[in-house]
């Protein structure tokens, strides 16, 4: 429910797709550079910080708890950023995208969507169905 309070709505057409990019490119760089890091291929940092990115990476591309994992994004890339001297523009980049995505939204197309957005029900008026008989 608490999703609901942070957003109204979730954007649909063009702004909902380019939420839906964002995520997907934002979540599967956490993701690529987490797998990487542990397979060895590049060194990011300690087992711990390398599970946090697969895993934040993860609720990004699936759209789960955006508002959280984006600010949770934000400051495990800051964290890097500022103790890590490696690629700090991406590092940078990861976090602003982390910001953005926390502030907006996921978009209509995300589980956070499908739970938390608004249901439509629709009631079929009985008086219709009398007449008829």
């Amino acid at each position: 429910m608490w999703v609901r309070r942070l957003f109204s709505t979730f954007a649909t057409g063009l702004p909902g797709l380019g939420l839906l990019i964002m995520r997907l490119v934002a979540g599967g760089v956490l993701v690529y550079r987490g797998v990487a890091g542990l397979m060895g291929v590049v060194s990011i940092g300690p087992t711990p910080v390398l599970a946090a990115k697969i895993v934040l990476g993860s609720l990004l591309i699936a759209g789960l708890w955006t508002p959280v994992t984006g600010v949770l994004v934000a400051a495990l890339e800051i964290g890097i950023f500022v103790f890590q001297s490696e690629d700090p523009w991406l590092h940078l980049l990861l976090a602003t995208l982390g910001i953005c995505l926390a502030l907006l939204g996921p978009g209509v197309w995300s589980v956070d969507a499908r739970l938390f957005g608004w249901k439509r029900i629709s009631i079929r008026d009985r008086r219709d169905r009398s007449d008829s008989q």
